[in-house]
């Protein structure tokens, strides 16, 4: 019949350490990376307020710092990851369309409206005759 391990008051210190010490040597740092990603997205999911109940937990400073740790981590685990790799970065697309669309900064950044590239007039290509541009 096999030792059944003593109950957690009965284990020393020592005991601990070296239980802890033997579990350590089986992680490996890829998979607390692929921890670190699913949390970020997780956590950047709440701070968007995608979970249902979470609308009122909303920063989008978080999610902005969820999107940027997640695009610096994933591409290290990819590998490891396999086919959910792809649901991975599916969750980081939406996050980050989310925060798009939520974001005042994206709307500082949003692309000139057609007055004001007409403003602008014709780029050094065009000025020079040799780029066909459709429409003009």
């Amino acid at each position: 019949m096999a030792e059944q391990p003593p109950p957690p008051d009965d284990i020393s210190d020592d005991e601990l350490r070296a239980a802890y010490e033997e579990q350590l040597k089986r992680v490996r740092v890829e998979d607390v990376l692929v921890q670190t990603v699913v949390s970020l997205l997780n956590l950047g999911g709440r701070k968007a307020g995608l979970v249902p109940g979470t609308e009122s937990e909303k920063d989008l400073e978080q999610v902005g710092q969820a999107i940027e740790a997640t695009r610096a981590i994933l591409p290290l685990v990819e590998g490891a990851l396999g086919p959910d790799a792809k649901q991975l970065r599916e969750v980081l697309s939406q996050l980050q369309m989310t925060y798009a669309k939520e974001s005042p900064a994206a709307a500082d950044d949003a692309a000139p409206t057609e007055d004001a590239e007409a403003s602008q007039g014709p780029g050094p290509a065009q000025s020079s005759g040799r780029l066909w541009v459709p429409g003009q």
